[in-house]
């Protein structure tokens, strides 16, 4: 259910709420700072926080309060965005009602004391791979919203076979056993490159997208890649009152070796690096 327009959008919180990380998070390590498009209950994202922390990051986490998937880079311009404090992840967390776009800006522009090392996004449930699911994944917009402040930002996902996507999907608080491996492997990359952007010199709105394949492990190589083009056509479905939303694979128009729906299903990682900055001449 749509909540009330208003005429401009308010920050207002829910319950009362921290506003400021512990003191002693200033530069006594990298700090980084995570969201995703699943959900702040996601266990994926659980994963990605305590990989970060193993791997020496101070982690302050804002995310949606449920999931905003397929929503780009939308920002909540028309309603109130409420917050709350979420105990017991990361150094300090906050369940923020709105976009994975709202949660960055907000984080930055009015959570934390300090400016994050760099901005982690992830780690998304199902591949986030060809050029329609990047320009529509949340997951992404999050890390692009880290970068448009001049901070390195990363947005990593993990491919999933369809049973295991539609379970985790119905229930994303919980990981299942079998793919726990897999997705602890995938954290502990994520985090490790993540590590390797701190002092790196930022380069204009630069967002690097790593997609892991269903099987990864700690020892799968990771390769350049670009987003395949494919075209899905319509994605909707004629419904009793008009359309619901109908996914389909479409068609991959795309025979570069090296487009990241290639580099997938070879089973490597695939790393694409968005540079929003760039033009190019028509």
């Amino acid at each position: 259910m749509r909540p009330p327009r208003s005429s401009g959008t308010k920050l207002r919180k829910s319950k009362p709420a921290s506003r400021e990380p512990s003191p002693d998070l200033i530069r006594m390590k990298p700090l980084a700072l995570l969201t995703n498009d699943d959900g702040i209950n996601a266990a994926f994202l659980h994963a990605l926080v305590a990989a970060c922390m193993a791997e020496g990051f101070d982690v302050v986490v804002a995310a949606p309060s449920g999931e905003r998937s397929w929503i780009g880079r939308a920002f909540s311009r028309h309603r109130e965005v409420t917050l709350a404090d979420y105990p017991n992840l990361g150094r300090q967390a906050w369940s923020i009602d709105g976009t994975p776009s709202d949660c960055v800006n907000i984080a930055l522009g009015h959570l934390m004391p300090v400016k994050p090392d760099v901005v982690l996004s992830g780690i998304n449930i199902g591949f986030n791979a060809t050029m329609p699911l990047c320009l529509s994944s949340g997951t992404l917009a999050g890390a692009t919203e880290g970068t448009s402040w001049g901070l390195p930002a990363v947005a990593c996902s993990l491919d999933l076979e369809k049973s295991l996507f539609e379970q985790v999907h119905r229930n994303s608080a919980v990981c299942p056993p079998a793919l726990r491996p897999h997705l602890e492997a995938a954290c502990r990359h994520a985090a490790r490159f993540a590590k390797g952007r701190v002092g790196l010199p930022s380069h204009d709105l630069h967002v690097h997208s790593l997609n892991y394949p269903a099987s990864v492990t700690d020892d799968t190589a990771m390769e350049r890649s670009t987003p395949a083009l494919v075209r899905h056509g319509s994605l909707f479905k004629r419904s009793a009152q008009g359309f619901s939303f109908a996914w389909n694979d479409g068609e991959n128009l795309t025979t570069d070796k090296q487009s990241d729906l290639a580099v997938l299903e070879r089973g490597l990682i695939s790393h694409t690096v968005f540079d929003f900055g760039a033009t190019a001449p028509l």
